[in-house]
């Protein structure tokens, strides 16, 4: 396998009628819908993906679903992938942020599904970049807004910049409001109506997002079900697999049986 999709999260799904709940992934999301309809919520506007449609999610965007008779292909790479490629075309590292979630590209289309079908039949390495590179870079060319310098995708956010580190410096820590608002010097009722409003998010469901966020690489890196709620501050296996399973549509244990390639 190709050394840039290391870690790399892929998603094959022949048929899909889940709900997603809001959430928020710290990579991109690109995806095909080949068949059925996923009904999207983005930046709260609605948008249907139907077939033949490309649909991206920004790092940290918020976003949730309803699908009915879905099939689709995701992949998630990371910014460190895409800040990459964008240095390699104009010689500058910055991160990209795309400007619509919905796409309609024939031509882009056609090169991200010979860029997963490649993927998904295990072809030679070679192939596997060229089409990675090709189909990622006409993206790029095509469909970025603006750019952010590499350093922190969040450091415009003060509140959610801070209050990420402090969550992520002790992620299995039992918070409270008490010790959230404190950690940015504002009240409580202010820090949950500026949060909310900077962020799309409770507090509470941003810290099991990046519980589960972690756990989700956790698993994918071998530990078990078990280790990997514990070591992110799930006690609970059964809550944590409802969870996991509320926002990302498929169970922790599904996910470990097939590796890094959900099928």
């Amino acid at each position: 396998m190709s050394p840039l999709l290391n870690n790399i999260l892929f998603e094959n799904v022949s048929f899909s009628n889940e709900d997603f709940t809001k959430h928020y992934h710290d990579t991109y999301t690109i995806g095909l819908t080949y068949k059925g309809v996923l009904r999207s919520y983005n930046a709260n506007q609605s948008y249907d993906s139907y077939e033949y449609s490309i649909r991206i999610n920004n790092p940290g965007e918020v976003h949730a679903g309803k699908s009915q008779e879905w099939s689709h292909v995701n992949f998630y790479p990371t910014t460190e992938m895409m800040s990459n490629l964008y240095e390699q075309i104009f010689g500058e590292s910055k991160i990209p942020y795309f400007q619509r979630h919905i796409v309609e590209n024939k031509i882009l289309f056609l090169k991200l599904h010979h860029f997963f079908d490649s993927y998904f039949k295990h072809e030679d390495e070679i192939l596997v970049e060229t089409n990675l590179i090709d189909a990622l870079s006409n993206l790029i060319l095509t469909s970025v807004i603006y750019t952010k310098n590499h350093e922190n995708i969040f450091e415009d956010k003060r509140i959610i910049k801070n209050t990420y580190e402090f969550i992520n410096d002790s992620i299995d820590t039992n918070f409270t409001l008490d010790s959230l608002a404190t950690n940015v010097n504002l009240s409580k009722y202010h820090f949950l109506r500026l949060f909310k409003k900077e962020f799309g998010l409770t507090p509470h469901a941003f810290i099991v997002n990046e519980r589960l966020n972690r756990a989700n690489r956790l698993i994918q890196n071998g530990l078990t079900i078990s280790e990997a709620s514990i070591e992110v501050g799930f006690n609970d296996q059964s809550h944590f697999s409802r969870n996991f399973k509320k926002y990302f549509g498929y169970t922790p244990s599904y996910l470990q049986k097939n590796s890094n390639i959900i099928l």
